[in-house]
């Protein structure tokens, strides 16, 4: 189809605009001031072999507002989540009994209309319901004499509707914050990435709001905006936060219809990582970038976030161990593994947007073992749900995924003391609950603090490189993780039933010379009577016909099996 006059001149308008937007964002990086570095956090743990500090963590999701609450007004708050630190780590690495987390993320703390708190009306304050700034600074304060980094959600691309920033843009076309949101004389016509409305009309003209019509996009083309975003990222790095969880990281600028990925949007990144980086070099940005792993990785090239969340990664896992499939866990893995470096992506297995991890597995407590299994001893930094060690349900509408934390089996599960709570637990909170599964070493909450100790004790769990490992059976999952100085090895049996019918194979490997085993970890039977052999090691750096067990102890259903290989001198 020949293109006519008019589709060149919107051609060239657009080409304009996009070349307005680069031209804004570079002018900002250009008169940004030299930000002034702030002293390092004296004693905190430092990364592994010299990688960044969170390629060695373990990160724990928060929603303040159902997390605990410690004044009895219903509310959860920071001095509820200080109350439970020892719950989450208690300082100790010679204790197994607190969950061994090494990174909070606190979701949206700022002042906000609604119980979520992703559309802001004060990025300099927090919210009154959680405490004031000195309790958030205290619990920063307790929560790095554990070694916990505490990292918070930063939404920049939209404020609330009721931000005073909107309300003046709204109120004069000459007001001098009318250009930092995005407005247009007539309605521009197109949709949102997923079919949904994004021009809405106020007065004489539209506004863009990409995810709701309370929630109005700032135009962070607009070099002034940046340069408030940089005194909001300054305030609070300054404050003591060891980083940022970006919502929305893909659609920071638009380029025309197109609204998500755009190159002003990387640009942007490139930015504002410029800006942090300088404050805080240690500071750590996740971004939540829903797209595809390639999509994903273009913003892990070095120069724009540290970490972005793995969906294509978590959803299949998910998968693998719902239809109890080997071959599904291994293809996702393998396919995350050639496309981010190990210690580059965050991995998860649900977060506060998705059904819970115990009704997507059917209230199958060893498919969501198998699925923490899965997620903590294969590459990636782990990021963990609150509530999600000891299986508390939940799915759409989003309040049902957002329930208070289940402690006990006292009167709202023990989360308040408040006539009613903010919201009602789950109804199963008597049956399910941290106090009734802190004492049974079988259960989910013991599943995830051993495996999360083992991670914290092995650098090969956490920063080690992958290799698979064939199995010679439709149920095991089996590949090693290694560093120079250790190797482990992994066995997941994602089927119900034992398996003695394995044979475990690597054609080449890094390995070399003699090896004997050492169990690190087994679930489904007693480890204290388990016999296990060593590889033989052939000239290409594998083993042939492998199997640790011996024939008459066989691999348990919906096993785990982490077995370090020690070279024998």
């Amino acid at each position: 189809m020949k293109s006519t006059p008019k589709d060149h001149h919107r051609k060239t308008a657009f080409q304009f605009r996009i070349f307005l937007a680069l031209l804004f964002l570079l002018t900002a990086c250009a008169r940004q001031p030299t930000p002034m570095p702030i002293s390092p956090v004296t004693g905190m743990p430092q990364g592994t072999n010299g990688l960044p500090w969170w390629s060695d963590s373990v990160f724990y999701q928060i929603f303040v507002r159902s997390f605990f609450d410690s004044n009895g007004d219903g509310i959860g708050d920071f001095n509820g989540i200080a109350a439970k630190l020892d719950y989450l780590n208690d300082g100790n690495p010679e204790t197994n009994t607190d969950l061994g987390i090494t990174g909070l993320w606190l979701m949206p703390i700022f002042p906000s209309p609604s119980y979520h708190g992703y559309d802001v009306t004060d990025y300099y304050s927090v919210n009154p319901d959680y405490g004031t700034l000195d309790d958030f600074k205290n619990l920063i304060a307790a929560a790095h004499q554990r070694g916990i980094r505490v990292t918070i959600d930063l939404v920049i691309n939209h404020t609330s509707s009721k931000h005073p920033w909107f309300i003046e843009s709204q109120s004069d076309p000459a007001s001098p914050k009318r250009d930092w949101y995005i407005w247009s004389q007539t309605n521009p016509g197109f949709s949102g990435p997923w079919g949904q409305q994004v021009w809405y009309r106020l007065g004489d003209a539209y506004y863009y709001a990409l995810f709701w019509e309370q929630m109005p996009d700032l135009n962070l083309s607009n070099p002034q905006v940046v340069s408030e975003i940089q005194k909001i990222v300054k305030f609070w790095l300054e404050a003591g936060v060891d980083g940022f969880r970006l919502d929305g990281a893909k659609h920071m600028i638009e380029e025309g219809s197109i609204q998500e990925n755009t190159a002003a949007t990387h640009e942007f990144w490139k930015s504002f990582r410029s800006y942090y980086k300088g404050i805080n070099p240690q500071a750590v940005t996740i971004g939540e970038v829903w797209s595809a792993s390639q999509a994903v990785a273009s913003y892990l090239q070095g120069d724009e976030l540290d970490l972005a969340f793995n969906f294509d990664l978590a959803g299949s896992i998910l998968n693998a161990v719902s239809t109890q499939s080997a071959f599904l866990a291994r293809n996702a893995l393998e396919q995350s593994n050639q496309v981010f470096k190990p210690w580059q992506f965050a991995s998860f297995l649900t977060n506060h947007d998705q059904e819970r991890v115990m009704t997507k597995v059917g209230q199958d407590v060893n498919r969501a073992k198998l699925a923490a299994s899965i997620l903590l001893t294969s590459p990636g930094v782990p990021f963990i749900y609150y509530g999600e060690e000891i299986g508390m349900t939940g799915q759409k509408p989003d309040e049902l995924i957002r329930t208070p934390m289940q402690w006990s089996a006292e009167t709202y599960a023990g989360f308040t003391t408040a006539e009613f709570p903010w919201r009602l637990p789950n109804n199963d909170y008597q049956e399910k609950n941290v106090e009734l599964q802190a004492s049974d070493a079988n259960s989910l909450l013991a599943h995830y603090r051993n495996l999360i100790h083992l991670r914290n004790q092995h650098a090969a769990l956490r920063i080690g490189d992958v290799i698979f490992v064939d199995s010679q059976n439709k149920d095991i999952l089996a590949f090693l993780r290694y560093i120079d100085s250790e190797v482990a090895l992994v066995l997941i049996n994602l089927g119900k039933d034992p398996v003695t019918d394995y044979a475990l194979t690597l054609r080449s490997g890094p390995l070399s010379g003699k090896y004997r085993s050492a169990l690190l970890l087994l679930t489904g039977a007693p480890s204290d009577k388990i016999r296990l052999s060593a590889p033989v090691i052939n000239a290409q750096g594998g083993f042939d016909a492998f199997a640790p067990l011996p024939s008459d102890q066989p691999l348990p259903g919906a096993a785990t099996l982490v077995i370090q290989l020690q070279p024998v001198k």
